[in-house]
């Protein structure tokens, strides 16, 4: 069965390289305070392209995270903005969906962990087609009733990341850098206009840290803007595209990783400075 649906699957992935970059994120003034005590974020402004590559950067407790956390509705935001570029030409403010909408919202958006949240007991197979369960009625996703087209692209995703001959393996069997393989191809299913990976490679060896950030640098040739976490300089210089700084709260620097100076790097990390690499 598996070779037909792959057969199938080479014609709907990988797709096409974009043509040119098209918004499809504004963030204005965005904040985030919890009750009385210091804002978490502060007038957080920028945009976002399809394409791009981003890394955010910052020491720990920054807000990076919860940057994130924001994009994606899992935390609400406690004023701004959050719109997003539809191809359609219309513009959907994200802080003013309804929870129905804020779900559909999470397939366009969507979100890599660093412990993978995958569901030990089910198959990589299975836990790849959970990604069409936003796509899916309730009855068919209760039962695990997938079409042939979401297993052959399921079949695509896993061969293209080097993980189809585990897809029967159950999750809580495989290494790190494979559920985190697993996990890149569960949220691949949901056809994401924008995925959010929060510290993607912290709990991986040398070697799969380069084939996470390889499959997240190959991601975005599919006009899909990636946003990512991450500690290490030298993972952002030699991948991203773009690096948005972040310290105390604030974006303090948004340009090119070939700025990234010693003296950006003071201002971001402070005494850390010497621990990053």
């Amino acid at each position: 069965m598996a070779q037909p649906l792959l057969k199938l699957a080479q014609t709907q992935y990988p797709g096409q390289q974009p043509e040119r970059k098209m918004q499809v994120l504004a963030v204005k003034g965005l904040y985030k305070q919890y009750h009385s005590q210091q804002q978490v974020l502060s007038d957080i402004n920028f945009n976002l392209y399809a394409g791009e590559f981003v890394a955010v950067i910052g020491r720990s407790g920054a807000g990076k995270s919860t940057l994130l956390h924001i994009l994606n509705g899992t935390i609400p935001s406690s004023g701004g903005e959050l719109l997003h570029y539809r191809e359609d030409g219309d513009i959907m403010d994200i802080a003013q969906l309804t929870s129905r909408q804020m779900r559909r919202w999470r397939a366009q958006c969507g979100m890599i962990f660093q412990d993978f949240c995958l569901v030990p007991r089910l198959d990589v197979l299975t836990n790849v087609l959970l990604g069409r369960l936003s796509h899916t009625s309730t009855f068919k996703s209760f039962f695990k009733i997938f079409t042939d087209s979401d297993r052959a692209k399921a079949i695509e995703l896993l061969q293209w990341l080097n993980i189809l001959p585990h897809a029967l393996q159950r999750a809580e069997n495989l290494s790190g850098g494979q559920m985190q393989r697993v996990a890149i191809c569960r949220v691949l299913m949901q056809n994401p206009k924008i995925i959010l990976a929060d510290e993607p490679v912290a709990s991986l060896d040398p070697k799969n840290t380069r084939r996470i950030m390889d499959a997240l640098q190959n991601v975005t040739k599919k006009n899909i803007a990636v946003v990512v976490n991450l500690h290490s300089v030298e993972l952002v210089k030699e991948y991203c595209s773009r690096v948005i700084g972040i310290a105390q709260g604030r974006i303090i620097f948004d340009n090119s990783p070939s700025l990234l100076t010693d003296r950006v790097l003071q201002q971001l990390y402070g005494e850390e400075k010497e621990q990053i690499h």
